[in-house]
């Protein structure tokens, strides 16, 4: 009778052990599909892939290798399709995250860093020809860009930087630089600034925008030594979405403006 129950117990223990382990790597947690920047997992010093679920739908499985973003990690779209794919190292992203259109074919891919974009990105047709490519370095854009149309010949038809010229120094001390567009309906983003080793840093410029297509530059008289040029950045939009960047710099003829 003893030698029973004995066994009775040791099959319940065993079962729920599996009924424990089977559950393991899975998590449903509410508003984690909105947080695909934390490197560490909850139970630390898990290895192995975990799944995210959101209202019932995986959101991500991510990879760990001591309770910290270490291989593949993938995310699906509403429809459960894969989205996009990021490779870890150590809770880092490193290597190509790569975007998909919801027939899996390729949309983008993006070279990562310790972190940071570095390279160049490239952007596809449902067809597999390029359709951009745009260049970073340590998250920050480069002046080179490119983009084809879809029978792959390169686009060189972009709205210009137009620059006019208020000289109202003598009436007022003041000196005004109008920024616009050639090209009718097109948008941009305007900032006095420079580009720092050939790369575009915004938060070390000055947005001068005073509408979606215009900007506005004022220098005045002051009674000290002034700037000797000002350097103008504009990020154009583009119709696919993307920004050219194109920088220019004028030099200011009077030596007491700022």
């Amino acid at each position: 009778m003893k030698t029973g129950i004995y066994l009775i117990t040791l099959l319940l223990f065993f079962t729920l052990a599996n009924g424990c382990s089977s559950n393991s790597g899975k998590k449903s947690v509410k508003g984690e599909a909105d947080s695909l920047n934390a490197t560490n997992a909850a139970d630390t010093g898990y290895n192995g892939i975990t799944q995210y679920f959101s209202q019932g739908r995986l959101v991500k499985e991510v990879t760990f290798k001591n309770g910290i973003r270490n291989g593949l990690m993938k995310t699906f779209d509403a429809s459960g399709k894969l989205y996009q794919t990021f490779w870890y190292e150590n809770g880092k992203r490193q290597d190509t995250a790569v975007w998909f259109f919801d027939d899996g074919k390729i949309f983008r891919k993006t070279p990562f860093k310790d972190d940071s974009i570095n390279g160049i990105q490239i952007q596809y047709y449902k067809s597999g020809r390029i359709k951009a490519r745009l260049g970073f370095v340590n998250g920050l854009r480069t002046t080179y860009f490119e983009e084809y149309d879809s029978n792959g010949k390169k686009i060189i038809d972009y709205p210009e930087l137009v620059i006019k010229i208020s000289d109202e120094y003598k009436q007022n001390g003041t000196f005004k630089i109008i920024l616009g567009l050639s090209k009718a309906r097109s948008e941009a983003n305007f900032y006095e600034g420079e580009l720092i080793n050939g790369l575009f840093n915004s938060k070390k410029c000055v947005k001068v925008n005073d509408s979606e297509s215009t900007g506005l530059i004022t220098l005045k008289k002051t009674g000290e030594a002034g700037i000797k040029s000002v350097g103008i950045i504009a990020e154009i939009l583009t119709p696919f979405g993307n920004r050219n960047l194109v920088y220019k710099k004028i030099d200011i003829p009077y030596n007491n403006l700022k």
